[in-house]
């Protein structure tokens, strides 16, 4: 008999380290929930967040940049993924003529409408007659609503990338004769995008977005650890913040006062100081015990790992005395360990044997320094 080892027809789920996160968590006004969208604490820094978000979204931002600034494990990545996942709603975008007379005849959703067409004057006719049964007495007068097709306009909006509209125009593609079509069939070879074609580029966005033909949406651009890049990159950094055509870039860093690389100079965060100028700074601060509980437990959801109680707070407190990062780290291990011994649960006795069998940065610093030499 003849035994294989299948494998799973299940569908596999990668889960990433900001998996949990689906945005900053503020309420309609700006304010920060406690627990929101995958967040968890850092209520300044998220309403801060909050205002970056409308200054993009008003078009207010350019040519500057945005530095989340925090000792590490504070959620400076988790805010720029907030940030990126942050979805704006739908406009319905009206006449002003037509609102106010909206507004006149005190419009609301199931009333029947009539709209002259050639002065924008709006009448309420009643209300639709699939509400008439929501109440038994009332004054409302209810109309059925008008058959036939409503007259539509579409309008076609392509999105095209700058780097799309370059690779184009690197690569134009010749006309019908034979040797043409034998290069578009033939490996396309890589073609260099020089400085001169994209300056001829940026002249065309421009004149299309004078016109009014294109609407410029910026991306965002996110440089993690930024005090790792030298001058020459700040200095490239500080003249591309100044164009037309730049994205929004969010920096993050968790150093203090320190050398600028490529240079003998120091400098807050790292970054040369006529950069640092250009920059809105939101810091995150250390998370509290219970935050880190409540951040585990997300994190636990997310993996799929039962918890018990008690588990959860010895996490939070392994997280407070070592760093966030390894009580997360050590939730698949310890879930490993429990399903080894026929536990669909997490215990607490899992997560001590998990700390004892992995060392955190600090032990390990520790350890090399007692037994010093033993390693090159």
């Amino acid at each position: 008999m003849k035994i294989e080892e299948v494998q799973s027809t299940a569908k596999a789920q990668r889960i990433a380290s900001h998996t949990h996160v689906k945005g900053l968590g503020l309420e309609a006004d700006g304010t920060a929930l406690p627990i929101g969208s995958g967040l968890v604490g850092q209520e300044k820094a998220r309403e801060a967040a909050g205002l970056v978000v409308e200054l993009i979204k008003s078009k207010k931002m350019a040519g500057r940049a945005l530095l989340l600034a925090g000792a590490p494990g504070t959620g400076k990545t988790a805010m720029a993924l907030g940030l990126k996942t942050t979805k704006g709603a739908k406009q319905l975008r009206l006449d002003p003529s037509i609102y106010e007379s909206l507004q006149k005849e005190k419009v609301s959703v199931g009333d029947v409408i009539y709209i002259e067409a050639n002065n924008g004057s709006v009448k309420r006719v009643g209300r639709s007659d699939a509400y008439a049964t929501e109440y038994d007495l009332e004054a409302e007068e209810y109309v059925p609503i008008p058959k036939g097709d409503v007259h539509k306009k579409k309008e076609l909006i392509q999105d095209v990338t700058l780097h799309d509209l370059d690779i184009a125009n690197a690569r134009p593609q010749g006309g019908q004769d034979i040797m043409s079509m034998m290069g578009q069939m033939m490996k396309p070879k890589k073609t260099e995008i020089t400085e001169k074609l994209r300056t001829e580029i940026n002249k065309v966005v421009n004149r299309y977005i004078d016109q009014g033909v294109a609407e410029l949406v910026p991306g965002v651009l996110f440089v993690d650890e930024v005090h790792m890049l030298d001058i020459e990159c700040f200095t490239y950094l500080n003249r591309a913040l100044e164009s037309t055509l730049a994205p929004i870039v969010v920096f993050a860093t968790n150093r203090g006062v320190c050398q600028i690389r490529g240079t003998d100079v120091s400098s807050p965060h790292g970054v040369p100081l006529d950069l640092l100028d250009r920059m809105l700074i939101i810091r995150t601060m250390p998370y509290s015990v219970e935050e880190m509980v409540q951040i585990i437990k997300i994190r636990a959801e997310a993996e799929s790992i039962k918890l018990l109680e008690d588990a959860t707070v010895r996490l939070g407190e392994i997280g407070s005395q070592t760093s966030l990062r390894y009580s997360v780290q050590l939730l698949t291990p310890s879930r490993i360990l429990a399903e080894t011994q026929g536990r669909s649960e997490v215990s607490v006795d899992d997560i001590e044997e998990t700390n004892d069998l992995f060392n955190d940065a600090k032990r390990s610093a520790l350890a090399l320094a007692q037994t010093e030499g033993y390693l090159m």
